[in-house]
């Protein structure tokens, strides 16, 4: 079996365009440069004296959203330089338009200053946010015991690295247990209540006997949360795994959510296990929730999405086919295959608008526990 490489998180949720943050690409850094470039040299080889001297004061604030306020400031000297200077012929300019090219280029110096120090200061909160979130929902290990994991995440919330989306896999003493799940709302107003319950799910794993009491302990963390923060609609969906030891056999218990895929023989088929109730409503004590054991092969896979998969849909309303489409885009670096169902999904849908969460799971039989 091959390693498996998890997919950070902050590659997943990092999707901003240079009009939202991001820095600016190659092209707008150039921009000002050429542009000083193209008047000097256009102005020199031309016969006759050029009207052009307005595109000058077009390059100070060009300036501004590439480079900091020392470039700025240069770049303003070599305008107003290349105003004063005689050969350039550049309409002979007067001392009105040298006055405006001067004024606009301290100006766009002084916004430079400030866009510099707000860049610095928002770089530095999303360093911080960052690792508080990665502190809350680490990337997957390669592997967990037996178990080798990938998962992925795309958050509907643009800069967002936790939405309402959450996955999970860790070692206990009967097994690796992992969840996927799905809390109501995305994007920051859901990242308390995944913390809830990614807390919740990690303390059960050591000291809980089975899935059902692993569930019931989140459940019970959530209706907990509701009364305190007086939210009584707050709920969540999950899926809950547990693999034996020597990886022979998972077991699978379902609250709420889409079942798991198994990934068996160049074929992907649904897990059929009774959905129990979603965590959170307290309606469901732990041993209500039906619970189905699998036999695994060694290359047999279980893969699961969350909601923003299985719903998605394109322009005419029709589901994205995943039960059909997995089998083509499975490879076998489960890497690439999560990459390959996301630009499928994208492709289907144009735009997808949901948290959209995957976890593919491949267990190694007799492998070390």
């Amino acid at each position: 079996m091959r390693s498996i490489s998890a997919i950070p998180w902050r590659r997943a949720g990092d999707r901003r365009g240079w009009l939202r943050g991001a820095p600016p690409p190659r092209w707008v850094r150039i921009l000002p440069i050429f542009l000083l470039l193209i008047v000097g040299i256009v102005t020199l080889v031309s016969p006759q004296p050029l009207n052009i001297g307005f595109l000058l004061g077009a390059i100070p604030p060009l300036a501004v959203l590439s480079y900091g306020p020392a470039a700025t400031a240069v770049l303003g000297a070599l305008v107003i330089g290349l105003q004063h200077t005689r050969v350039f012929h550049l309409d002979q300019p007067g001392s009105a338009d040298l006055l405006t090219i001067s004024f606009v280029a301290l100006l766009s110096v002084f916004v430079s200053y400030v866009r510099s120090h707000r860049d610095a200061q928002l770089d530095l909160e999303r360093t911080v946010a960052e690792a508080a979130q990665n502190a809350l929902a680490p990337p997957l290990p390669e592997q967990v015991g037996p178990v080798h994991c990938t998962g992925l995440y795309r958050a509907a919330q643009r800069g967002t690295l936790v939405g309402g989306d959450f996955f999970d896999v860790r070692k206990s003493p009967g097994g690796v247990r992992a969840v996927m799940g799905d809390v109501q709302g995305h994007g920051l107003s859901a990242v308390a209540t995944v913390a809830s319950l990614l807390g919740a799910f990690r303390e059960a794993v050591l000291d809980q006997a089975d899935l059902p009491s692993v569930a019931a302990r989140m459940d019970r963390r959530l209706v907990v949360d509701s009364t305190e923060e007086r939210r009584p609609e707050l709920f969540a969906t999950a899926v809950l795994l547990e693999f034996t030891p020597d990886a022979r056999t998972v077991r699978i218990i379902v609250c709420g959510s889409p079942p798991p895929l198994l990934l068996q023989d160049g074929k992907a088929t649904e897990v059929q296990v009774t959905p129990g109730t979603p965590l959170g409503l307290g309606l469901s004590p732990g041993g209500t929730y039906d619970e189905v054991a699998l036999p695994l092969g060694r290359d047999d896979r279980v893969f699961l999405a969350s909601d923003g998969i299985w719903e998605a849909r394109d322009t005419d309303g029709t589901f994205y086919p995943l039960v059909d489409r997995l089998p083509q885009l499975a490879v076998e670096d489960p890497t690439r295959t999560a990459e390959n169902v996301w630009a499928d999904l994208v492709r289907h849908c144009g735009t997808v608008r949901d948290d959209a969460t995957m976890l593919l799971l491949a267990p190694e039989p007799g492998g070390d526990g």
